[in-house]
């Protein structure tokens, strides 16, 4: 019987993107921060900031069961180095937080809110797994944004055209 339990499976996904998303945030340059692709688009650096910080929602969600978004602090990278300290800084707190969760308490409420008014709620399980999926996702964005900058993309799931390693 597998006892594995799903903080350790969500660890474990997290774990298998992590490499990738650091290699992607090591590329990005500062100076890039205000360029976008269109005007609805959102700015390089603060996708990229966006991407960095996801791994810090994982962690609020598994040990406070909240995020309010009118108090929820961004940081301010000053440089590329910053960004992947910063990254790494959210990692290891979602690690730790995915290592030590029960299974009963992935599935109390998770509470997303703003200004202290609840816009929703559901299992922090569900949340945990859907914050994995949109670190992937913004993160295949952040790779647009680099093959449009010529920022070389790294390999991820597989070979990408600037990476001849393979």
């Amino acid at each position: 019987m597998d006892n594995t339990t799903n903080g350790k499976r969500f660890l474990n996904e997290l774990e298998a993107e992590a490499a990738a998303t650091r290699k992607c945030l090591e590329r990005i340059p500062m100076s890039l921060n205000t360029w976008k692709p269109h005007e609805k688009s959102m700015p390089m650096g603060y996708l990229a900031l966006l991407v960095a910080e996801i791994p810090k929602w994982i962690q609020e969600i598994v040990e406070n069961s909240e995020i309010d978004l009118a108090t929820f602090k961004h940081f301010e990278p000053k440089s590329t180095e910053e960004l992947v300290n910063y990254f790494e800084e959210n990692l290891a707190g979602a690690k730790n937080a995915l290592q030590k969760v029960s299974d009963k308490s992935l599935s109390e409420l998770f509470y997303l809110k703003s200004k202290g008014v609840v816009l929703f709620s559901s299992p922090k399980g569900e949340n945990v797994g859907s914050s994995i999926n949109h670190l992937v996702h913004h993160r295949g964005q952040l790779t647009v944004y680099m093959r449009l900058n010529n920022i070389p993309v790294p390999s991820i799931y597989g070979p990408s055209a600037d990476d001849k390693s393979f």
